[in-house]
């Protein structure tokens, strides 16, 4: 999952560090779960003067986003009771993403709120979402990467020939 500051990150900023992350979510075919009152937040975002959109562009990064999302089902009613009993997040118009990740059973959530990333050690989220910022992931990401690349297969050297 990823929270509007994270969309925004990856489809507006295109930020240079994390223009490979989307390549990375979609090898690992990870759905990014999305729900109306997310998308209603990008859309709402996306209009904001200081990121000055125009209506065409704004119309075009929802888009691309929708595209790559999935819709997760809006919530059951006795699922809202389990989500309106999960710790509160600090700044009210976060807890959608957190009552989505939670709903959705999802096992990220990315995000550069400081108030969702506060609630990444609380339980039930420290037990069940890794709530983390994109460069952190991809600090775990390269790492692993790296690691695997610098590890060789049975039978091979360090330098990549069998081994004898």
């Amino acid at each position: 999952m990823l929270d509007t500051n994270a969309v925004l990150s990856l489809w507006h900023y295109r930020h240079p560090r994390l223009v490979g992350l989307l390549a990375w979510l979609e090898r690992r075919r990870a759905a990014l779960l999305t729900r109306e009152a997310t998308l209603d937040e990008l859309a709402r975002v996306l209009r904001f003067p200081d990121l000055a959109l125009t209506e065409h562009r704004q119309a075009e990064l929802l888009a691309d986003y929708r595209a790559r999302s999935t819709p997760f089902a809006e919530p059951d009613p006795a699922l809202r009771d389990a989500a309106l009993a999960l710790p509160q997040c600090r700044d009210r118009d976060d807890q959608k993403f957190l009552a989505l990740a939670w709903e959705a059973e999802a096992h990220l959530l990315l995000t550069r709120d400081k108030r969702v990333l506060a609630m990444a050690t609380r339980a039930p989220w420290r037990d069940r979402t890794l709530i983390v910022t994109p460069e952190r992931l991809l600090r775990h990401v390269d790492l692993a990467v790296a690691t695997a690349r610098d590890t060789p297969a049975v039978g091979e050297t360090p330098s990549g020939r069998a081994g004898c």
